[in-house]
This record gives structure tokens, C-alpha cells and sequence, in this order.
């Protein structure tokens, strides 16, 4: 054909003959997929899921842009969760920041220790002072020389000025032995009330130990001072006679717990916890109870809700059986054996029955001697 002029309809008609071709050669190779045939139908896939979304099918957009709308969510809630972390973690930084530069004007001490009493315990106190607490000038030197604080610790009445508080403060101030709260007192507000002595301990003294004791318990001091010395190397440590009682559903019932549905089916036991009538705790589980105390849960008994407040921390529990000796005989063979009691009470009574009659005659058979305490070496 060199030479001759090709006409437009044959140009046109040769054109359409090859698109023909080719799209038949495509179907082809499309239809009997080569080694990468897999590739090829994923492509296809992904090709029909776009061309379905745009051809409108509203149940696929609106699916696909319910994903997209719980994937911000989630991500909204981690980003707000960590601010919270963050900002939580700047308050606590800053309350211990505070907390260092107020413990270097605060005075020194190895161990604080509150003994718990009410208005109505006056025969309790004065059986104390004449047994195992030293009173006037021996209780501040005890005080200044072996850094061992000991104080009664009590809120006020319902009606402050009353005369159940004017009886306080005269008693105060004959023995200065008191530590005064900003409590209303009552018997199911002890959670409450251990959470303000250790908050209040901790303002006013800058301790190695903090301990709480019922004053219907007998304690030989030099005993409680040499076990808390064995632990004063190591952090956050909780000590007590550790228990796990059951968690009493029935109402009418003493210690009944009114949030017994949290601690799961009836029948349950609590999580393990120190026994109320003394326990101790270090400095830095002190520090934790005073800087977030206003958000500490507390249950009906006082001893649970330490535990939980400590449950969830890295925290030592430490059960130490010589903290809870029965009475005579069981104090006074050990004591006989040269296994001196730190604490000895009745559990039947939850401290010592009828304490006021009996604490002479127990600190006579239990006791370690009035020097022991003044030969400790700390």
C-alpha cells in the first residue's frame, strides 16, 4: 500500500478493532490468572467493595463510618485517661514535693503510736497510764530520747464545748496524752477516724513507723519498738495479725458490712487485712493515706478498710503472731519461755474483757519490766 492514501473510515474501523482486541485479550488474562493470580483477585475485591460503596449501598457506608466513629471514641478516652494519669501523677509529685520540705521542719521520731479511745474509756486510759504507759515527764522523754510518741487519740463530741469535751480537756491537761481530731466520734465512723490520725501523725511527726492501737489491749512497748526495727530497712511495710474473716451479709448482725455485694457471692471471705486492735505501717504507706485520704472508700469496720486502702499497692503485709497473744496463760507461759508478747488481748471480746479489772494483773504476768522499753537501742 506504499503509496496510497489510507481513508479516515479505515483509520476509524482499525482503531475500534483494536480496543475490541485488546479488551478481549484482558478478559482473557483476567480469566485464567497467571502466578499472580492471587493479587489479582484481591485487587478485584477491593475494586467491587469500592465500586459497592460508591454505587450506593447505605448499609456499607453507614458500617463503615460506625468503625470510624468507635475508633475515635477509643482513641479519645485513651488520650483522656492518660491526662488524667499525667495530671494525677503531677498532683502527687507536687504533695510529696511538699510533704519532704514540711517533714525537714517536723519533729523526728522512729514511731508514732495512737492509742484509740472514746469519751466514755476514761477507766480504760487510767488502767493504761498505771500499766504499761509512761506518764508526765517519763512519757516527753520517752519521747525525746527514743523518739517513741504516744498519744491517746480522740475526736469531739456531737456538740463541741460540751461536757464531754470540757471532761477531755481537763484530762489533757493534767497528762498531756491526748491527740485531738476534727472527728465527730462514734463507733461507725472508725474508718473515717483512721484516716485523720495517720493524716494528723503525719503533719506533726516525721516518723520511721505509725501504729494504732485499741486501749483495751496490753502492749509492752520495748517488744513493739525491737519488731518494728527489724522492718525499718524496708519500704511500704504493713504489719499485724493477718486475717481473712467472713464477710457478714446478715443485717442486726455486729460488723455487719452494708457493701457485702462488692466482695462477690454471700459466703465470701474479705481480702487478707491486719486485725484491728494494733497494726503498723511505714512512713511512706502514712504519706500515701494522708495525701489521698479525702478519696479512701471506707467500709463499716475499720480494719477492712486499711486493707483496701493498701490492696492494691506493693505493699510487704507482714503477720506477725506476737501481736495478738491471748491472755493469761497464754501470754504469761510464753513470756516464761522468753517469748515475750508484743500485744496480748481476748478474742472473744475483741480486746481484753472487762480490761479496766484485768490489765493490772495481765501486765504482771505478761509484762516485760517498766525498764525495757529505756533499753532499746534504735
Amino acid at each position: 500500500m506504499r503509496g496510497k492514501l489510507v481513508s479516515g473510515k479505515a483509520i476509524l474501523f482499525l482503531c475500534i478493532s483494536c480496543f475490541f482486541a485488546g479488551t478481549l485479550f484482558t478478559c482473557h488474562i483476567w480469566t485464567h490468572p497467571s502466578n499472580h493470580g492471587s493479587e489479582s483477585l484481591a485487587i478485584r475485591h477491593d475494586c467491587d467493595h469500592k465500586r459497592k460503596l460508591i454505587e450506593g449501598q447505605p448499609g456499607d457506608v453507614n458500617e463503615e463510618i460506625s468503625k470510624t466513629h468507635q475508633a475515635i471514641q477509643s482513641l479519645d478516652k485513651a488520650i483522656s485517661t492518660l491526662e488524667m494519669e499525667i495530671s494525677a501523677t503531677r498532683t502527687q509529685n507536687g504533695e510529696l514535693s511538699r510533704q519532704s520540705a514540711s517533714n525537714e521542719s517536723l519533729q523526728k521520731a522512729f514511731v508514732v503510736i495512737g492509742i484509740n479511745t472514746a469519751f466514755s474509756s476514761k477507766k480504760r486510759r487510767d488502767s493504761i497510764r498505771e500499766t504499761w504507759l509512761p506518764s508526765g515527764k517519763q512519757l516527753m522523754e520517752l519521747e525525746k530520747k527514743k523518739g517513741i510518741v504516744i498519744r491517746f487519740v480522740i475526736g469531739h463530741s456531737a456538740t463541741p464545748g460540751g461536757v464531754l469535751d470540757e471532761a477531755i480537756d481537763e484530762e489533757q491537761a493534767e497528762h498531756k496524752d491526748f491527740l485531738r481530731l476534727d472527728h465527730v466520734e462514734g463507733y461507725h465512723e472508725l474508718s473515717t477516724k483512721t484516716r485523720l490520725y495517720f493524716s494528723l501523725a503525719v503533719s506533726m511527726w516525721d516518723a520511721e513507723f505509725y501504729v494504732k492501737v485499741d486501749d483495751d489491749v496490753h502492749l509492752n512497748l520495748g517488744m513493739l519498738v525491737n519488731t518494728l526495727a527489724k522492718y525499718r530497712s524496708r519500704p511500704r511495710v504493713y504489719i499485724g495479725c493477718m486475717k481473712s474473716g467472713p464477710v457478714l451479709y446478715q443485717k442486726g448482725v455486729k460488723y455487719h458490712e452494708p457493701e457485702h455485694w462488692k466482695f462477690g457471692e454471700e459466703g465470701n471471705k474479705y481480702f487478707r487485712h491486719a486485725t484491728g486492735q494494733i497494726y503498723a505501717i511505714s512512713k511512706d504507706l502514712a504519706n500515701y493515706i494522708s495525701i489521698n485520704w479525702p478519696i479512701l472508700h471506707r467500709y463499716a469496720n475499720e480494719d477492712v478498710s486499711l486493707g483496701s486502702w493498701l490492696l492494691g499497692l506493693e505493699v510487704e503485709h507482714v503477720d506477725d503472731r506476737s501481736m495478738c497473744c491471748g491472755t493469761p496463760p497464754d501470754c504469761e507461759w510464753k513470756a516464761q519461755m522468753g517469748n515475750l508478747c508484743v500485744a496480748a488481748f481476748d478474742w472473744s471480746c475483741s480486746g481484753i474483757c472487762k480490761s479496766v479489772e484485768r490489765m493490772k494483773a495481765i501486765h504482771s504476768s505478761c509484762g516485760e519490766g517498766d525498764a525495757a522499753v529505756w533499753n532499746v537501742d534504735l
